[in-house]
């Protein structure tokens, strides 16, 4: 009887053994199968140390349409009779600020012309711009963003900046625009923007300041990292500017 049972133990013990290796088996083939299924469709990780792309941002009036020159003509054009402020004396980022001097009435009148209906619409595109901002856009490493503040009245300047943008750069530039009165919150490395000094909620903000050349500001000084680039041109070295933050950034 002993020995009866003796090998029954041992029969049990080896069909055990036979299954625990089938399912072993089947348990590896499955874990595997699951893992190149994972593999294949998680997202690839980028190296550790790839470079990034450099994040540019475009401001609009003064750097990609011509705010100034447009804002002259209207008004000359409105108010043939009143003083006016020539391109060649402009100072102070605000237009209005130089109007208000030459009596309370013109400075009203000059805050009406861009606020009315077809303004910002019909700003020309400053030389060399568009062709600029689409190179821009074509170069490998690099993302770039329309960053622009609309004005406070703004029933008509909103819905024009982005008629403008598909206008002249094409609806898959709609994309691209950042509308905010606040351009130190946003994420970006370079910000191209005529206006000198630019503040806001984040101090300082991330991005390095290149000083777009108007007339309002060719006498401005330099401060705090910023760059000037006189306009779009190919001897303006704008290239330069972004490749030589491309590597700062990549260090």
């Amino acid at each position: 009887m002993q020995n009866i049972h003796q090998r029954a133990c041992r029969k049990i013990g080896k069909y055990l053994k036979i299954y625990s290796d089938i399912f072993n088996s089947r348990l590896l083939r499955e874990t595997t199968v699951q893992r190149r299924k994972f593999t294949s469709s998680s997202p690839k990780m980028a190296p550790r140390n790839s470079p990034r792309n450099l994040r540019v941002l475009l401001d609009m009036d003064g750097v990609l349409a011509d705010f100034e020159g447009q804002f002259l003509k209207n008004f000359r054009e409105k108010y043939p009779q009143d003083p006016f402020v020539p391109l060649e004396d402009r100072s102070g980022f605000y237009v209005t600020k130089q109007y208000y001097a030459l009596g309370q009435d013109i400075g009203t009148k000059a805050f009406g012309i861009y606020e009315e209906k077809g303004f910002f619409l019909s700003l020309q595109p400053i030389e060399g711009a568009i062709e600029a901002a689409r190179e821009m856009a074509d170069m490998e490493g690099v993302d770039v963003y329309i960053c622009t503040s609309p004005i406070k009245k703004y029933t008509h300047c909103v819905v024009e900046k982005y008629q403008w943008l598909d206008k002249h750069l094409g609806k898959e530039w709609m994309e691209r625009m950042i509308l905010t009165r606040d351009k130190t919150v946003i994420n970006g490395d370079l910000l191209i923007d005529d206006k000198p000094n630019i503040t806001g909620g984040m101090s300082p903000p991330q991005w390095q300041h290149v000083l777009f050349t108007s007339w309002h500001n060719r006498d401005v000084t330099l401060q705090g990292g910023q760059v000037r680039l006189d306009g779009w041109l190919p001897h303006s070295g704008w290239r330069d500017i972004l490749e030589r933050k491309r590597q700062e950034i990549n260090k």
